[in-house]
């Protein structure tokens, strides 16, 4: 049964005597976002993508089993992935006199590495310096929305005025009320699964169908009601019902597969930026697509100081190009958009474009990770087996720090993500003693009665954490690439130790033996939710762009990704770029109409 159509051809004659309406360097969230909702506002669009376009679906191989591939899906002789110790112990850049002909980001050390091979970026060409950090990239159409992580939730008032809350940092220009039709429209656009808890601090999407919870987490669930607190479904930016308007992508049919390989979905019941957002636009006649071009520069013309486009290098043949654009968007992802606008310097900005208030690169925020729990719910175990894994994600407990009470140590907060049951792989086994039958027997006993969950907690934005142009080091283009000053600070250390604190206690409330803890921070960017770097403000001298990602310096340039985050929250930010993203270009088109840029 064929479950989704063929995506249209890619295959398309690029003008580049053309002076297109708009063009976009990216095609993840943010650039396929902005592709869908100008193409429908009518421009001319030209997209430009420093990777390939992959098959995906034959890249990820979702319903492969283990004994079907040569290597039960480890990459072949050669590569290889990077590890927590060497992010620990060794300084950037990592593939720096590695022997491996191939070096790749930890993301491919999750299970099922040679899926992802084609969709990471070699680290040997692509280094960069400075502080630690475990910097994940894909360059290719979709960049990282081809593995992401699938959990989609929305910001509140409490993130966007947290300075109004706690008297740190900035508050956003904006207000949840600005932001919600447009998480709305992102929600019946693209499906998103998940249950209503009317919490004012999380607030609910419009959910299509959401996965069921499985005993243990039923368990963890109503312990947890009677303190106030909540567990809830996995709030996925999966399609469970269907989307009748887009042919790309089919419904999720609970195959168990989503824990296969390091995210994505071959069916595209997931979101994806290609099936999602990109093939739609082209339908439409107004997107132009040009993959294999790694944006180097945005052009500006001598006179007006205004961009006129953008310099790019075909990845293959080293080849420099120029695209023409009236309206220049940028959508690389917040480091590499950081980077664009630090490269994109000239007389009229001498240290990178929109860069008059010295704050691009800076203010950078992202998610701590590493602490969590483990638990073992003893009346399940030796219970019937049942089918937990054909679900996009597990369940979700919300931020419950620093909203009415004052939590000694730190400010503001952070939730878990969690899951129980039975999976492909049984939990735990190389943890289990013994050997033969009884080995077995154990294993099978015991396969669905654990319960882990990790924390996610929001990083403080500091001018002082930043990125800039490393003046020595390049890339396999010869672009100068960037150099890290970052780490964490006391406020995320304290934070981290209560959510190993708490997530004991959430446990033996509910009568769950504690038989595992993390106790450890991973490395600085192991959430991949790396944002800041251009904030949004109201005052040009403390922020980069406007309310409307617009930059304060060049009228006619907007930074769509994460980057113009003002703070991080503690909650995934794809759901929130998207919708950023779909309000400015609204805003953007608007005002093209009108001859404003």
């Amino acid at each position: 049964m064929t479950l989704v159509r063929v995506p249209p051809s890619l295959e398309q004659e690029v003008d580049l005597a053309k002076t297109y309406d708009a063009v976009i360097v990216g095609s993840g969230a943010a650039g396929g976002m902005a592709a869908h909702v100008l193409t429908t506002h009518g421009l001319q669009v030209l997209m430009l993508e420093a990777g390939r376009k992959l098959p995906i679906e034959q890249e990820l191989r979702s319903m492969q089993w283990p004994y079907d591939h040569p290597r039960r899906g480890d990459e072949p002789p050669g590569s290889h992935h990077l590890s927590l110790n060497e992010y620990t112990i060794r300084k950037p850049p990592y593939a720096k006199g590695a022997a491996f002909k191939h070096v790749y980001s930890y993301v491919g050390g999750w299970s099922g590495s040679d899926y992802v091979k084609n969709i990471l970026v070699d680290e040997k060409d692509h280094p960069y310096t400075g502080t630690n950090y475990a910097w994940v990239r894909a360059r290719c159409l979709g960049g990282k929305t081809n593995i992401w992580g699938r959990l989609a939730l929305r910001l509140s008032d409490y993130d966007f005025k947290a300075k109004s809350h706690d008297g740190y940092g900035e508050d956003w220009p904006i207000a949840y009320a600005d932001l919600e039709p447009y998480y709305d429209k992102v929600d019946l656009y693209l499906g998103i699964s998940g249950v209503k808890e009317n919490l004012p601090h999380l607030p609910d999407s419009q959910f299509q169908r959401p996965s069921k919870l499985n005993a243990g987490e039923v368990k963890l669930r109503e312990s947890l009601k009677k303190g106030g607190q909540v567990l809830t479904p996995y709030r996925a930016g999966v399609t469970t019902d269907g989307l009748k308007h887009n042919k790309y992508r089919s419904k999720c049919y609970g195959r168990g597969a989503c824990d296969r390989r390091p995210g994505g979905c071959d069916i595209h019941a997931v979101f994806d930026s290609p099936t999602g957002l990109i093939y739609p636009a082209m339908d439409t006649g107004k997107l132009t697509l040009r993959t294999n071009s790694i944006a180097h520069e945005v052009l500006v013309d001598k006179n007006t100081g205004r961009a006129r486009g953008v310099a790019f290098l075909d990845s293959v043949t080293h080849k420099s190009y120029e695209a023409k654009a009236k309206v220049v968007i940028v959508g690389a992802s917040t480091l590499e958009s950081a980077r664009l606008l630090l490269l994109s310097r000239s007389p009229q900005h001498p240290n990178g474009l929109g860069n008059s208030s010295g704050h691009v690169g800076h203010n950078f925020c992202e998610h701590v990770m590493g602490p969590g729990v483990t638990g073992l719910i003893k009346e399940l175990v030796g219970k019937p087996h049942t089918l937990d894994d054909g679900r996009p994600g597990g369940f979700y407990i919300p931020r419950f720090r620093n909203l009415k009470d004052r939590q000694p140590g730190f400010i503001r907060g952070y939730g878990y993500e969690g899951n129980s049951g039975h999976s492909m792989f049984p939990a735990h086994v190389m943890d289990t003693a013994g050997f033969g039958g009884q080995f077995k027997k154990n294993v099978r006993d015991h396969a669905a009665a654990f319960i882990s969950m990790g924390a996610f907690g929001e990083v403080l934005p500091r001018y002082e954490s930043y990125v800039d142009l490393d003046p020595a080091t390049k890339d396999g283009w010869g672009i100068p690439v960037l150099r890290f000053h970052y780490q964490f600070s006391d406020n995320e250390r304290k934070m981290a130790e209560d959510m190993v604190a708490t997530g004991r206690e959430m446990l033996e409330a509910a009568g769950i033996e504690v038989v595992g803890q993390d106790n450890e921070i991973l490395t600085e960017g192991w959430s991949i939710h790396e944002l800041g770097t251009a904030r949004m403000g109201n005052d040009p001298k403390t922020s980069v762009l406007n309310q409307f990602q617009q930059s304060h310096d060049v009228r006619n340039l907007f930074v769509v990704d994460g980057s113009s985050h003002v703070s991080a929250s503690c909650q995934n930010p794809t759901w929130t770029i998207m919708a950023l993203a779909w309000r400015s270009c609204d805003h953007l088109a608007d005002e093209f109409r009108k001859g404003n840029l």
